[in-house]
């Protein structure tokens, strides 16, 4: 079939080809190739210069890769952040190897768990730049009394306030280790006292289940050894023991005990009649307490001996093991 149009010209002979496979595979060639064309006008850019395309950064992150295009900063601002501080946030989130800031170290358990214990670091390091507040008299029940006193130290110069510091605070880490909540009537962190009123009082509304008050004597050259102090009956005004004499004994004399074997060091030589134990009724921090409480003279700080110990820490380890082992009998009964 021949078509002829206005602009068509006579036919010609038809041309023989001898490529018939050739021209076949061409003739299917064309349509694809077409296909292909239009398709990447459709989906390219407008021309060879325009920047490759890349993913968005969330995806190359994803991926792992760096960004192929511009950063984020190629506009030339810097919003203070970066890397430094995404690490920082990351840091604060909760994980199973970082605790949280907040979190706290649990309470120890043991076999004082529950129990209170008030420990009374005798006197100040700071008493002697406060004569006047420690000098006012105050009412201990059976009479008037100064608040407080510097307390005594060694021919050397270490003080007894250093000396019972040091003891209370080793005391405390051995009763805590074993459960005791333990608190102190100053730890050196107020600049003097407090009163013997006020070092009862502390005792008393912790509910304490023991309290000790920690000394060292300053008797004279050739005294030695330890005492324990016991509360008398005393019933006079604020004061009033009936409730604790008799626990306080007991508190007492566990601690005399352990505090002989673990120090190794005799009872007082010159207070108790060998038996390591003192009663008095004139001291207001037993008169004026409503809890089970001793104190204990823990060795003559004026005596050469006595203080080669009392200034060797080792010792004072032992002392501190002591009482610990003291209180620690007592409470368990």
């Amino acid at each position: 079939m021949s078509y002829v149009g206005p602009d068509s010209q006579p036919p010609r002979p038809p041309r023989r080809f001898t490529g018939g496979p050739l021209t076949v595979t061409l003739a299917a060639l064309v349509p694809t190739c077409l296909a292909g064309w239009l398709i990447y006008e459709a989906t390219s850019g407008p021309g060879g210069d325009e920047p490759a395309r890349t993913l968005p950064a969330t995806s190359q992150s994803a991926q792992g890769s760096s960004p192929a295009g511009p950063s984020s900063s190629a506009s030339g601002k810097d919003d203070g952040k970066g890397d430094k501080g995404d690490k920082d946030k990351a840091s604060d989130e909760p994980s199973a190897t970082k605790p949280p800031k907040s979190s706290s170290r649990p309470a120890a358990s043991g076999p004082l768990k529950g129990k209170v214990v008030v420990i009374d670091p005798g006197h100040n390091p700071g008493n002697g730049k406060h004569t006047a507040e420690i000098n006012r008299l105050v009412n201990v029940g059976t009479h008037r009394k100064e608040c407080d006193t510097t307390g005594t130290s060694t021919n050397n110069g270490y003080t007894e306030a250093q000396f019972t510091l040091d003891v209370s605070r080793r005391l405390r880490t051995l009763l805590q280790s074993q459960g005791a909540t333990v608190k102190f009537t100053q730890d050196g962190d107020r600049p003097w006292g407090p009163c013997v009123d006020e070092r009862a009082r502390i005792g008393n509304d912790a509910r304490a289940d023991a309290v000790v008050s920690v000394h060292a004597d300053g008797s004279a050259a050739g005294n030695r050894g330890f005492h324990v102090i016991l509360p008398a009956s005393v019933k006079s005004g604020a004061a009033d023991t009936s409730g604790i004499v008799v626990p306080s004994r007991d508190l007492g004399e566990r601690i005399a005990g352990k505090f002989l074997s673990a120090t190794g060091s005799a009872p007082s030589n010159y207070v108790g009649d060998g038996t390591g134990l003192d009663v008095r009724k004139d001291l207001g921090g037993l008169n004026l307490s409503t809890v089970p409480k001793v104190f204990i003279e823990c060795g003559n700080m004026r005596d050469s001996k006595d203080e080669a110990l009392i200034t060797n820490g080792a010792w004072r380890q032992k002392a501190a093991r002591g009482i610990s082992d003291g209180i620690v009998s007592f409470l368990r009964g």
